[in-house]
């Protein structure tokens, strides 16, 4: 799965997103690209969030957003629960699988957590989150060299995030994280 990944994460650039997701988002990808200050970028990546958060079917929107605060509040048996059933009645939600990557993230259930990674970049190749995170798992797994691939993939698309920045600096120097 690892090297699958890595090949999707190869080809974002000529991928498009799935029809479920807003097209208000791609000027708000071209503006977080070209945004001149962190200001301005966190204003548009908040908003992106915002977006992806949202689906046609306020249902699994509630669900969501109910998840969230589950993990936010480690109730991580319940989070996974709902993001689970929410998958399997709404599998073109891509934040949801992103959510339950984060979910398995904190959990230590890697193998997981990239299967749910590849899921969100299939429907949004854009998800500079899920990109990110996949980057931490390479870390965390000493693979350096992919983990810098996938951190310049990142900024790629959000040029601002700083701590991804400065991951590929240290990774660059010599000096993983």
């Amino acid at each position: 799965m690892y090297a699958e990944i890595l090949q999707l994460i190869a080809r974002l650039p000529e991928r498009r997103p799935c029809t479920a997701l807003p097209d208000r988002l791609a000027p708000l990808f071209h503006r977080l690209a070209g945004a001149s200050t962190a200001a301005e970028a966190a204003a548009t990546e908040d908003f992106i969030w915002s977006l992806w958060m949202t689906h046609p079917n306020r249902a699994a929107e509630h669900v969501l957003n109910l998840a969230t605060n589950d993990i936010a509040a480690r109730r991580f048996d319940i989070a996974d629960t709902r993001l689970t059933r929410l998958l399997r009645s709404r599998p073109d939600f891509a934040e949801a699988w992103n959510k339950r990557a984060t979910l398995y993230y904190l959990l230590g259930r890697d193998e997981e957590c990239i299967n749910d990674i590849s899921r969100a970049l299939e429907l949004e190749p854009r998800h500079f989150g899920a990109l990110a995170e996949f980057g931490e798992v390479c870390l965390a797994h000493g693979d350096n060299e992919a983990a810098l691939f996938v951190f310049r993939a990142t900024l790629r698309i959000h040029p601002h995030m700083e701590i991804v920045a400065r991951n590929c600096r240290d990774l660059l120097n010599g000096d993983p994280a």
